[in-house]
This record gives structure tokens, C-alpha cells and sequence, in this order.
């Protein structure tokens, strides 16, 4: 969320961030409310003023033995005057906040102009797409063919864009998970985090993913709680409305949830395989950092990302996206997309396997996270970032389709070998 002083004070500026999302935003409401609260306060810190001086006569009065009845009377009016502006005062107030929390943040200046994703910048790529002398498949045939995915059956336990893994797949899926967990806290120093994949209405708002967003959300019927649609709501929100030290900083949290999602407005796209499914397994990343840190953090996220793709043997891209196609919470966003052999009809494709966003103290702000410095009496919001390390079911389709051998057998990435038990490669053992 935008502090409301600094959109009040730099609303140009908002107003010109906000055009290049292509985001339609109404300010003239905004500040007709803004001038509307300045006012109230004003009044009601007269009135209370008026009502403690001559709160202070009436006592005077009392004790020299005076009638106070006359100004006792007055002051009456005065609180249900004060009453009355304090309701107004609320319901602007709540107008204000439901603003506030309405607009995305403003994007970086390195962050290139655009409408979606066509427009992203390509940043660099790492690897070599192998050639195949065969017909390349896709995903979802080599893991039906191998008999390690189902998803006839999955649509019978749940419905359509969800999957079932079965034997050497649910290993591979499970593999990956402890592998991607192992690098990013033995080398890359994060914490490693359970939370519940269950949070309530504060957590969702706080990361940003509420009050926008609620249609891509799946919440209990009537209950204030979401299945979360990624281990960084609540991760973020661990310190929320706390005050920490700043010698805790920078916090690095990693942890594998199930992921859920409706993919409201995603008719018709990616509907085979496991790119775009209502749950789906992944590794996050957080970070809670100081200001002046978080962009050389982001770096550091994005190259924890690499690294698996890297270990992997899994050739990939790195783009930064567009106003266009940057998410609600983040000012600067890098996509990794990984090579993806099997996709358009065997001609191949990149897809995003990660996404790495510093959201500076947007998040921060919504939820109430701040630091003190050491010999500073006044906290500071902490800035927040994100990134998937990996999204698990789109590494386990790269590797399907990378891998894949003219028999229709996978073999397994050397690094993943011990975490399989010591098995080097798929066959349809049925």
C-alpha cells in the first residue's frame, strides 16, 4: 500500500505510475475525501479543545459553588457534535484505506514500458536447448505414456487442472521439493519455514493479494480463511504489525507448500499438462531487508533461482517484465523462463518457472512490518521481495520434456540422482 501522505504529496507522480500499468485510477474522489478528513480533524480538535477549557470552568464553578448547569449543557451538544464528526470522520477514513489498498505499486524506473508480456526485456540466457533426432513430446504424454501422471483420473478425484502423480513421478515430484529445500538453506543461508496453508483476511490484504484479487482465491465457504496460492503470504506476514531489530535483517525464509488457485480468467489456456493447474506443488523465497538493501537482495533471489535451473542442467532465460505485465505488489519483477522442448507443438517454448519481485514497503505497509536501527527511536517499514525456488510441478515438466530419450524413458539430472534412490532414469514399468 502507498502511504497516503506521499500519494497526497506526489500525486503527479502516483498518477504517472499508475498510467503506465495501464491502470485506470480515479484521484479526484481520493482528494476530495483527503480535504474532507483535514477538515473534520481540524473541527474536532477544536471542539475537543473548547470542551476541555470549559470542562476545566465547570469544575472552577463547582467548587466555588456556582450553577454550572447552564455550560454543562453546552458541553453536552459539544461531545455529541465530537460524536457525530468522529463517524464521518471513520467512513472517510475507511474510503481512504479502501483506496489505498486498491492501487498497485509504482513501478521502478528500470522497469521497461509495455502492455504484456510480449513486451517484456530479455535479460540474458543460460544454456543450450539441446536438438533431438526424434519427434519431441510433450510433458503430459511422456508422463502418461511412463505411467508416473494421471490426469484422467485426477479429474475423477477433483476435476479438471489438477494432477495425480503416480510411483517414480510422485518420487521425482517429492525429489525435487528436498533438493531445491537442501540448496537454498545449506548454500544460499534461508531458513527453512512450515507454515500453515491455511490464512485469514489480514494476511491475504497484507501481501496484496486481497481485496483485488479475490476471485483467483479459493476461501472456505463461510469462514474469514484462504487456502493460500503461495508460501509467501505467510511468510510475509510471520512479522506482521511487529517492530523487529534491525540486526535480524535481512530474514530469509524458504518453504515448500501446495499452492491453490481458481485461475479465474484463464479460460482455455495451458488447459493440458502442469503448467496451469488449481493446485500445484512450490519452493518460495522471502525476504524481509532494510531499504537501501533490497535491490542488491533481489539480485542475490534471482541468482538463488538460477542456481537450481543450473544444477539442473536446465537451460532458461531471464527477463525482466514490463509495466504491462508486473504484478500488483512488486515495482520490479524478473521472470525466469525455462527451456521447455515439448511445448508448441514440439517447436519449444520458454515458460516461467520463477518469478523474483521486490515490492519495496508496499507489503510492508499493509501489514504492519517495521525495524528499528540501532539508536533510532522511530521504526521503519521493512522492504519485502519474493520469488519461487522453484515452482516444483513446471521443473518436473522441464525435465520430462529436456530429458526425454527416443524410447519414450526420462533420464534422471545427475543432481537429482541421489534424492532418487540412486534411479538414473524412467521407464513405464507397468
Amino acid at each position: 500500500m502507498l502511504d497516503l501522505k506521499f500519494v497526497k504529496n506526489n500525486i503527479e507522480d502516483v498518477k504517472k505510475g499508475m498510467a503506465k500499468r495501464r491502470a485506470k485510477i480515479n484521484f479526484t474522489s481520493f482528494l476530495k475525501n483527503d480535504d474532507k478528513r483535514k477538515a473534520l480533524l481540524l473541527e474536532i480538535e477544536a471542539l475537543r479543545h473548547k470542551r476541555n477549557v470549559v470542562s476545566d470552568d465547570i469544575a472552577a464553578m463547582k467548587k466555588s459553588g456556582k450553577n454550572a448547569k447552564t455550560p454543562i449543557g453546552e458541553m453536552r451538544l459539544v461531545s455529541e457534535s465530537i460524536k457525530k464528526l468522529d463517524k464521518e470522520l471513520l467512513t472517510i477514513e475507511e474510503d481512504l484505506y479502501a483506496f489505498l489498498v486498491s492501487l498497485p505499486n509504482i513501478p521502478h524506473e528500470d522497469v521497461p514500458m509495455g502492455e504484456d508480456d510480449s513486451e517484456n526485456r530479455l535479460e540474458k540466457t543460460h544454456g543450450t536447448a539441446k536438438e533431438f533426432d526424434f519427434k519431441v513430446q510433450s510433458h503430459w504424454t511422456l508422463g502418461e505414456d511412463l505411467n508416473i501422471l494421471d490426469f484422467t483420473r485426477a479429474a475423477k478425484l477433483a476435476g479438471a487442472r489438477f494432477a495425480l502423480y503416480l510411483k517414480a513421478g510422485a518420487k521425482l515430484e517429492r525429489a525435487l521439493i528436498n533438493f531445491m529445500l537442501d540448496i537454498h538453506t545449506s548454500q544460499h543461508g534461508y531458513a527453512e519455514i512450515l507454515p500453515p496453508f491455511i490464512v485469514n483476511k489480514k494476511c491475504m490484504t497484507g501481501t496484496g493479494q486481497l481485496p483485488k484479487f479475490e476471485e483467483d482465491l479459493f476461501k472456505l465457504a463461510g469462514l474469514d480463511y484462504y487456502l493460500i496460492p503461495t508460501s509467501e503470504v505467510p511468510m510475509t506476514n510471520i512479522y506482521a504489525d511487529e517492530i523487529i531489530d534491525e540486526s535480524m535483517l535481512p530474514c530469509k525464509f524458504t518453504a515448500f507448500t501446495p499452492c491453490f488457485r481458481s485461475e479465474a480468467g484463464s479460460y482455455g489456456r495451458d488447459t493440458r499438462g502442469l503448467i496451469r493447474l488449481h493446485q500445484f506443488n512450490k519452493v518460495e523465497m522471502v525476504k524481509l531487508t532494510t531499504p537501501e538493501t533490497s535491490f542488491d537482495e533481489l539480485d542475490s533471489m534471482l541468482a538463488n533461482a538460477e542456481k537450481i535451473l543450473q544444477l539442473l542442467e536446465l537451460p532458461y532465460q531471464v527477463v525482466t517484465l514490463c509495466t504491462g505485465d508486473l504484478g500488483f505488489s512488486a515495482t520490479k519483477t524478473f521472470d525466469i523462463e525455462v527451456w521447455m522442448p515439448g511445448q508448441d507443438s514440439g517447436k519449444g517454448k520458454y515458460r516461467e518457472i520463477s518469478s523474483c519481485s521486490n515490492c519495496l514497503d508496499f507489503q510492508a505497509r499493509r501489514a504492519g512490518i517495521r525495524f528499528r536501527r540501532r539508536g533510532k527511536r522511530k521504526p521503519e517499514y521493512v522492504h519485502t521481495l519474493n520469488g519461487s525456488g522453484l515452482a516444483v510441478g513446471r521443473t518436473f515438466a522441464a525435465i520430462l520434456e529436456n530429458y526425454q530419450q527416443a524410447d519414450g524413458s526420462v533420464i534422471i539430472p545427475d543432481a537429482l540422482v541421489s534424492y532418487m534412490g540412486g534411479q538414473k532414469v524412467i521407464q513405464n514399468d507397468a
